[in-house]
Order: structure tokens, then sequence, then C-alpha cells
């Protein structure tokens, strides 16, 4: 009987000891550890990969927004559960694409209206746009629904509209979307894209030295 209770309370205390250091090392030391090397060698991915602009965080590179005027470079539209009568204006709710088929009547008819939209927005006196040459992300949202970029085709066709709006050349315009154009990761992945908030930052900057 005295065995049994010796080994009984043996057992418990090294499961104890064991959970002890356990909950140290998974639960102190390894988060502690992987924080410290993210902090140190990716910091601004660890930190949400804020943008700044005039000493403030303005948002994340990674999170598209919504609400800019004609003024500015337009995104994608959110037209799935990235805005609705839960989420709107991004509060991050919920995400995620509108799940409809290519064939789908509703579908159809918003991007008919979203395109006949970008048309007439981006259409200037002196430069006419052709529905041929909307890209499909000028009217579509993404898988997220809070995808931060947009092809540069859609911020080629949206640079005479911004130009006339803010006093500038389309010649001005045109180098700050090359500029702000990232090719495809490793030189393979994705496709070539421009992040708005950073190139909207830059116009806003641009426009202020006019």
């Amino acid at each position: 009987m005295n065995n049994s209770v010796t080994n009984t309370a043996r057992l418990l205390g090294a499961g104890l000891r064991a959970l002890l250091v356990l909950t140290l090392v998974t639960g102190v030391i390894y988060p502690l550890a992987v924080t410290g090397i993210a902090q140190a060698l990716f910091n601004g991915k660890a930190n949400g990969s804020e943008i700044t602009a005039d000493g403030k965080v303005v948002g994340s590179s990674l999170i598209g927004q919504q609400g800019y005027s004609l003024a500015y470079f337009q995104p994608r539209p959110a037209d799935g559960l990235g805005e609705n009568s839960v989420n709107t204006q991004y509060k991050l709710i919920l995400s995620g694409a509108t799940n409809r088929s290519a064939d789908n009547a509703e579908l159809v008819t918003r991007v008919k209206e979203a395109k006949a939209k970008v048309v007439a927005e981006n259409s200037t006196a002196d430069y006419r746009l052709k529905p041929s040459d909307v890209p499909a992300d000028a009217v579509t949202s993404s898988g997220s629904g809070l995808d931060p970029d947009i092809s540069p085709q859609y911020a080629e066709i949206q640079v005479h509209r911004v130009a006339e709006k803010n006093g500038l050349s389309v010649t001005q315009v045109e180098k700050l979307v090359d500029d702000h154009t990232q090719g495809r990761t490793l030189g393979f992945m994705g496709e070539p894209r421009v992040n708005v908030l950073e190139l909207n930052i830059a116009l806003k900057d641009l426009v202020a030295k006019h």
C-alpha cells in the first residue's frame, strides 16, 4: 500500500515537473524567442506592415481601403464579404469573395454596371477610355475583398483622370505609377502590381509640391 502511494506520488510529481518545464519552454521561452527574432529581422512585417504618412499610421500595405475621392487612384471593388451591411468600410469583421459563378446573372449585371462606371469616371476632355481597355480587377473584387493592390493596367487607365483633377501632367502621373509598380515576386510568382495606398500617398506628396 505504501509503495503504491509512493509510486503514485512520484509519478504525479514527475508529471507536474514535466508540465511546468514544457509550459515554460513552449509557453514563454519559445514565443519570446520567435517574437524577438521577428522584431529584429522582420520588424515591419511583424508589426502589421504598417504604412505611415505625416508621422501617422494610415493603414497596412496588406489591406485595401475604400472611400478615396476621384482625385486619387481607386482600388478594386469590395463586392464580397469585405463590404456589406455587417462589415462596411473594411472594419475587418468579415472578408471573402462573392462566391458567385461567372454566369451568375447578378454578377454579370454588376460587372457591366461597374465597367460603365469605370469608363465614365476615367474618360476626360482629352482621353476617351474604351470598355475593352478596362481590366478585370477594375470591375471585380478579390478573393478576400481586401486586396490592397491593383494591376498596372488599372492604374494606367486612371492616369488621365488623376492628372486632370490634380492639375498635373499625364507624364508626371505615369511616372508615379511606374515608380510604384512592383514586379512578380522572386521574378516569377504572381503578377505585377501597384499598392493603391502607397501610390496615393506619393500622389498627395507630389500635389503638395506642385
